[in-house]
């Protein structure tokens, strides 16, 4: 009789020697596609995953292992929304899975503290210089709107300062703002808290402090934005942002939910030497498991119940499944090598690109209007004249353009965010020949759209 290990074997080595890229018909996807959306809105049970941007049906995944995802129709992909952040060092890395099961037996859930919540906050709190203590939670959603409510507790202050274009979760306090209110349902109450200044202008932040001088609790942003496409900080941006939260008693919040132990060890803070008073953490924390978390000074921290008077809490909080991947994950990261492999990678893959669109420019006398931006592991193609540096630039974006040249991507095997703005994200285990691969794929995409 054969094992189930086996079965599981040969069908993986059986899916593997599939042919990179789509076949159609998709029937099995198409199927599903239909069924979901009688029982899920918009057939997704997150936004980001629809394909109502670029168009089609969204594809159904069965797994994914390394650098590649595979559907349900057998198709196989090389990978680069690694679970919309989390899979640094590729899908069901060996280490986070043993992690688990070595963990699932003793109980998935105690409602109590135990160890491995106690480690992994010592690991936090080693790497990172701003925090002296952490608070896990499930998402980073959450991690945002608890950060959000301690710096109001401690400050005793309602107004948040945020920044147009950066992405802080689903909850009413990120999503409404002094200009515009980005969901239905979310009450008028909140726009009069949420001021939005511009990112990259420190101007447009000191008038904002200024004008509401005394009412503001703190200042939150991406330190890399991944949701206008991947924006740098200028040079005196973050340092400049440190200094106005200082001079006007207001908190620094750094949301690394996507940043955090991607982009270094440790994350933005680390890689820019600006030490905010929060931080939010999360997808790559917990190397695939649901987690979220945030810290900072320990004057601060201590405001949270039950020492202090600011409520959170979490039934499923610093579960040990969730701790134990998270261990896992950061033992993988504190390799340094991984980061350098990642930037190789990531080089490698836009010195490609750039090689293609000088060749078109050299052709046609004219550079397609592509900017190629990225920050470590974190990049996008983004189909626009100019730099993107802040939110007003990013919605010059063409969005058809680039709904044309992700479906040419996905038909060669490439599976980008299917979106124009969010960033894509390499793993450790994107091989060379993945990257010439993707140059291939992307380059034939590039002039299909131009030529």
């Amino acid at each position: 009789m054969t094992s189930n290990t086996t079965k599981e074997k040969d069908r993986s080595e059986k899916t593997d020697n599939m042919p990179i890229g789509l076949v159609k018909p998709c029937t099995k996807t198409e199927s599903l596609g239909k069924r979901i959306a009688e029982l899920i809105p918009g057939g997704v049970n997150s936004p980001f995953r629809s394909f109502h941007e670029v168009g089609g049906q969204a594809i159904f995944l069965d797994r994914g292992k390394g650098s590649r995802v595979f559907d349900v129709d057998g198709n196989q992909f090389i990978d680069y929304v690694g679970a919309w952040g989390p899979a640094i060092l590729g899908h069901a890395p060996q280490a986070v899975i043993d992690a688990v099961k070595g963990t699932i037996d003793k109980g998935p859930l105690f409602g109590a503290p135990h160890e491995l919540e106690l480690r992994l906050a010592e690991t936090l709190v080693e790497a990172l210089p701003s925090v002296d203590m952490v608070r896990f939670v499930n998402s980073g959603t959450e991690a945002v709107m608890s950060a959000i409510r301690l710096a109001r507790g401690y400050t005793g202050r309602d107004k948040v300062i945020v920044f147009e274009g950066c992405y802080h979760g689903h909850s009413d306090s990120t999503l409404a703002n002094d200009r515009i209110k980005h969901s239905s349902g979310v009450p008028d109450g909140f726009a009069g808290s949420s001021i939005q200044a511009e990112f990259n202008n420190l101007a447009s932040v000191e008038e904002c402090l200024e004008k509401h001088s005394g009412e503001v609790a703190a200042v939150i942003l991406e330190p890399v934005t991944g949701s206008m496409g991947v924006i740098e900080p200028h040079p005196d941006f973050l340092p400049g942002l440190r200094s106005l939260c200082t001079k006007y008693d207001a908190l620094l919040i750094f949301d690394e939910v996507l940043t955090g132990f991607r982009l270094a060890w440790g994350g933005a803070q680390n890689l820019y030497g600006v030490e905010p008073d929060l931080s939010t953490f999360g997808k790559t924390l917990g190397g695939g498991m649901p987690i979220g978390a945030y810290g900072g000074r320990r004057e601060i921290m201590n405001c949270l119940m039950p020492i202090g008077k600011v409520y959170q809490a979490g039934t499923f909080s610093g579960n040990p499944l969730t701790m134990a991947g998270g261990l896992a994950i950061l033992g993988e990261l504190k390799n340094k090598q991984i980061y350098q492999t990642l930037e190789n990678r990531a080089k490698r893959l836009f010195s490609g690109l750039e090689r293609v669109l000088e060749q078109i420019e050299q052709e046609q006398g004219k550079r397609p209007p592509i900017q190629l931006q990225r920050v470590g592991s974190m990049f996008t193609v983004l189909f626009v004249e100019a730099p993107v540096k802040n939110f007003n630039d990013a919605r010059k974006i063409d969005e058809k353009l680039f709904a044309k040249f992700f479906h040419h991507c996905l038909e060669g095997g490439v599976y980008l965010p299917p979106t124009a703005v969010d960033a894509a994200c390499l793993s450790s285990e994107h091989s060379e020949e993945d990257i010439d691969r993707t140059i291939e794929v992307m380059g034939a995409g590039i002039r299909s759209i131009f030529e």
